[in-house]
This record gives C-alpha cells, structure tokens and sequence, in this order.
C-alpha cells in the first residue's frame, strides 16, 4: 500500500469510485451508508473521521480507545495533595457570607 496522506482503498472499489480517500475518513453520506464497516475499521484501524462538507467533524473510537483517553491521569485527591501550594499558607475557604440582594 502506498505511503504517502493519499490511500487507494482497492479493497472497497464501491465506496470509491476513481476517486482517491484520505486514509480513516469518510465523508457523512459514505459513512451512513456504511456505518457497520466504519465501526469495524474504528475497532481493528484506529479512529476513522467523519468530515461534513469537507471539514472534520467527528471522530469513531473503540471504547477501549476512549476510556484510555478520558480516564483521569490521578485522582483528585491526589492531585490536590502534590499540589506546589501545599503548605504555602494560602487561604482556600469558602466565605460563607449572604449573597447580594437581587431586585427583580
């Protein structure tokens, strides 16, 4: 296969026609049209681009995929207690003054 951004897709000659495709996207008709290989190509390719009138729009991931990006690096408290302004001296406590008077 070559190389280069440009990808001839010889093995779905029906999505394509003469036309070359950017490797993993898929503009939003061609995917409707072929959701099932979307997700397949997602789960054994990596992330396939969805694009509408030739911008990027959204991006199918595997689960795995997503989860690993969005889990949290540590935990909160974790965080808080590395944190550079531990024993600093700052004061973070809530003012638990009443709010302003509002007229409505």
């Amino acid at each position: 296969m070559p190389s280069s951004a440009l990808e001839f897709w010889l093995d779905r000659p029906e999505s394509l026609g003469n036309r070359p495709r950017l490797k993993n996207t898929w503009q939003l008709q061609e995917a409707k049209n072929q959701l099932s290989l979307v997700v397949e190509d997602a789960l054994t390719k990596g992330p396939q681009t969805i694009t509408r009138h030739g911008k990027p729009t959204v991006v199918v991931v595997a689960m795995k995929e997503f989860k690993k990006a969005t889990k949290p690096k540590e935990k909160l408290s974790e965080f808080f207690a590395e944190s550079p302004l531990k024993g600093s001296g700052i004061n973070l406590e809530r003012v638990r003054d009443c709010p302003r008077e509002v007229k409505l």
